[in-house]
């Protein structure tokens, strides 16, 4: 019988390491895809204005996607049952909302290719505090923190070649275009780095204590979109700024707005690795984004086009050692030990806010049902309530798609050279793969 029950705990821990394996790999897609639209830098835009019309479009989808996929009736009662993660979430979204402006800067100053490894060292970051803060790891055995950590430095290194096989052609910009100021754009995308390995933090309590990923991000976004716009009006000009009052502007305003929006869809499935898988697993995968970055910033914009075979090799041997260093990872699956210690902390959160213990533990497990099965006859009605759509909630989704299809109108193709087979080819790759972890959330759990 405890051979049997082993069994079957053992299989659900690898159940749901699959599960947020999927969807941290469908976050890199879609995080590589995002930052494509920040090549219009070189329009003439300020990083400040940049950031905050992503952000816009990053408010817009996630007050969207949640309402389209639970309503806002779940939304606001996940939220009033975690009342006390309410702050948490809106100070995560100012981290964001200073790191994307950094990445920005760091864009416009050294290139994609080359800010991306430096700011994708926020894994270790991450890392760093999922074991300090959250018990990861602990308990795991020799050869499953041998895979974390090297898979996850194995990642950075390869995002490192991957960044150095466009040194060449991106130094050339960056000096050409902006003066060379490589050391500021270095130190933006090394803070960048810094910032987004902490706001993991309050992702993570987030989830330990039970909390839906898209009552979260609702909540989250406040801080982003406040945090920019405070940041346009202090740093960019204030009212005087010219993104509010350049007719030229609108133009470019819906290819921002979609950068938010790609970024949203795959910052929903980052929360999800990282309530599946912990930061320390979650969040390495995640940065396989890279890989994608560099798809898009070689295919679609030639960013490779003038690179010689020195280049090319590094790219081919870079890919290859991230797609390993994403196998070691996604393979470290969690032992009974270490979801042990894990639990620690979760008792610990349940204890400090006076959480209900054996509804936090069932939401973790990725089962829905399990959740509706805690013996609480009012949780399950207040469950079964919540599911339930309103008419807000299809006019939220009316004027979200209103809002694009403004822009849209009044969009203007990018003055940039891009192969649009490619470009095509990759639109492809991003909608299957949002498709497959879309699935694999909805089936097991209904995006709770």
């Amino acid at each position: 019988m405890s051979e049997t029950l082993k069994t079957n705990k053992s299989t659900a821990f690898t159940s749901v390491h699959s599960l947020g394996v999927a969807c941290a790999l469908a976050a890199g897609v879609w995080l590589g895809a995002a930052e494509a639209p920040t090549k219009l830098v070189n329009s003439g835009l300020s990083p400040f204005a940049i950031s905050l019309f992503m952000v816009a479009g990053v408010f817009t989808a996630r007050w969207t996607l949640p309402t389209l996929l639970k309503g806002t009736t779940a939304v606001f009662a996940d939220l009033s049952r975690n009342r006390h993660l309410i702050p948490i979430a809106i100070l995560a979204g100012m981290l964001w909302a200073v790191a994307n402006t950094l990445t920005v800067f760091a864009i416009r100053d050294v290139g994609l290719t080359i800010a991306f490894p430096l700011w994708n060292a926020n894994s270790l970051v991450g890392i760093f505090w999922g074991w300090l803060l959250f018990g990861e790891l602990r308990g795991a055995g020799a050869r499953t923190i041998a895979k974390v950590l090297l898979g996850a430095l194995a990642i950075l290194a390869a995002a490192i070649l991957l960044g150095f096989s466009t040194l060449q052609a991106d130094t050339h910009q960056a000096s050409s275009q902006f003066g060379g100021h490589a050391l500021s754009g270095i130190l933006a995308a090394v803070g960048a780095s810094l910032l987004w390995g902490t706001m993991y933090v309050p992702y993570r309590k987030a989830y330990i204590s039970g909390m839906s990923p898209l009552s979260f991000v609702t909540i989250f976004t406040i801080g982003e979109l406040v945090t920019c716009f405070s940041l346009v009006l202090a740093l960019d000009g204030g009212i005087n700024a010219p993104i509010f009052h350049s007719f030229e502007i609108r133009k470019i305003i819906f290819w921002l707005f979609l950068g938010g929006f790609v970024w949203v869809i795959g910052d929903i499935f980052q929360q999800y690795a990282c309530k599946y898988l912990g930061i320390g697993r979650g969040i390495p995968l995640a940065n396989t984004n890279q890989l994608w970055g560099l798809a898009w910033g070689a295919l679609v914009f030639g960013e490779l086009a003038h690179a010689d075979w020195s280049h090319r090799l590094l790219v081919i041997f870079g890919s290859i050692v991230m797609i390993f260093g994403a196998l070691a990872v996604s393979t470290a699956v969690a032992s009974a030990r270490e979801n042990a210690s894990t639990n620690v902390a979760v008792r610990r959160e349940c204890q400090r806010y006076g959480l209900d213990y054996d509804r936090v533990l069932a939401a973790q497990s990725g089962n829905s049902q399990q959740t509706r099965s805690v013996p609480n006859p009012a949780l399950t009605s207040a469950l079964t309530r919540s599911d339930r759509r309103r008419w807000w909630d299809y006019l939220i989704v009316v004027l979200a798609v209103g809002v694009f299809l403004w822009l849209g109108l009044q969009a203007r193709v990018p003055v940039l050279a891009m192969n649009f087979t490619w470009l095509a080819i990759l639109a492809a790759v991003l909608v299957a793969s949002a498709l497959a972890a879309g699935y694999g959330l909805w089936k097991a759990n209904r995006f709770s």
